[in-house]
């Protein structure tokens, strides 16, 4: 990260300062300037909320107690100056939003989700949105509704990825997660969006939903597949992808992945004891063994051992294969194994199966050690 912390630097916070003073000079802006000397090895998030609070306790020192109409005036005004960019505009609409909900006013609620949405075409507002969403989810919702109707890419994408429930980086909204429906409707207006980049928020957004909501998910891209246009396909497979890999039989029968008379030889692993780092190759052959073509989705399961000493399964992809009556066909893989900091690899007995069409088949254990358990 420490490359990302870097985004929000001194540089970057003077020149937002130059530009605040020339839209708002009756603001001292001394806290805000000060921040560049505060850094230190503050990461990404730390440094948005200190520049955050500097921009906040400046604002509200000059403003008179109406620091969100003086923000809104400022922020908007220095949009004219196209240095006005980048990172170092998280800061500013999280001082925004704060602002605005400190009010308590809700007008300066709805005329901040409408300066997020200016702002987004220079940084994403997804972040700073979420607390807004979180304290008044219906009314922060219909106004972001009428966003996926906007000219704008970023605007329609803000729509759609500000909601996700799950977002990286990003506060949870438990609304968001309470209520699956409530974002369907923003989802069933940009799924066939002109925009990749909208699409794939939206496809996001889907796969997001189908942690906790699966069936709604099914059936919202059901639908979508019954009024398709030519990129509904890939949406609906990109926003299904969990679905896929968890086996679930809705998901599979809506990509036509339905259950298939298959002969499966195998996993054969390459070894029996792997040291990490290290990498485990294994070979399979799958048969048809049925009268009709078959399309197959060929994952397989990596069965983790824990810290504890019990087993955590996660799915990887290998293929998708189609198959006529009597066709075999021959497959092999190779899985790494290194320490990573989103994955810790402990000592002991593991396992790998074969997953088809959301079947399982076959398995094969191996002994996984590590330098830490051999010294």
């Amino acid at each position: 990260m420490g490359v990302m912390n870097e985004l929000i630097d001194p540089p970057a916070i003077a020149t937002l300062v130059g530009i605040l003073k020339e839209t708002s000079p009756g603001v001292p802006w001394e806290r805000t300037a000060a921040t560049g000397a505060e850094l230190g090895e503050l990461n990404l998030r730390a440094r948005t909320d200190l520049v955050a609070r500097a921009l906040v306790a400046d604002i509200s020192e000059a403003s008179g107690g109406d620091g969100f109409t003086t923000a809104a005036r400022s922020f908007r005004t220095a949009l004219q100056f196209p240095e006005f960019t980048g990172w170092v505009l998280w800061p500013v609409s999280e001082a925004a939003v704060s602002l605005a909900l400190d009010s308590g006013v809700l007008e300066d609620f709805d005329d901040c989700l409408a300066l997020l949405a200016e702002l987004t075409p220079r940084l994403t507002g997804e972040f700073a949105i979420r607390r807004l969403l979180a304290r008044n989810p219906d009314r922060a919702l219909a106004a972001i509704q009428e966003w996926t109707a906007n000219p704008d890419e970023h605007v329609r994408r803000l729509a759609s990825e500000g909601t996700r429930p799950y977002l990286p980086w990003a506060v949870r909204v438990p609304a968001l997660v309470q209520r699956p429906e409530a974002t369907l409707p923003i989802l069933d207006a940009l799924y066939r969006d002109s925009s990749e980049y909208v699409r794939r928020s939206v496809a996001n957004h889907l796969n997001d939903l189908a942690r906790h909501a699966p069936d709604a998910v099914v059936a919202t891209a059901g639908r979508w597949l019954g009024a398709a246009d030519k990129n509904t396909a890939w949406v609906v497979r990109h926003g299904l992808r969990t679905l896929i890999k968890k086996g679930h039989p809705g998901a599979l029968a809506l990509l036509g992945f339905t259950p298939a008379a298959v002969a499966v030889n195998g996993p054969r692993l390459d070894q029996e004891t792997l040291t990490v780092p290290g990498e485990l190759t294994f070979a399979f052959e799958i048969s048809n063994s049925g009268t009709e073509e078959v399309k197959l989705a060929v994952d397989y399961l990596v069965h983790y051992q824990k810290a504890n000493g019990s087993q955590s399964a996660k799915v990887f992809k290998i293929s998708t294969l189609t198959l006529a009556p009597g066709e075999r066909r021959s497959l092999s893989k190779r899985h790494a194994f290194r320490q990573m900091t989103t994955r810790v690899h402990h000592p002991g007995l593991h396992a790998l199966e074969l997953q088809i069409n959301g079947a399982v088949h076959g398995r094969a254990e191996f002994l996984l050690k590590t330098v830490q358990a051999e010294t």
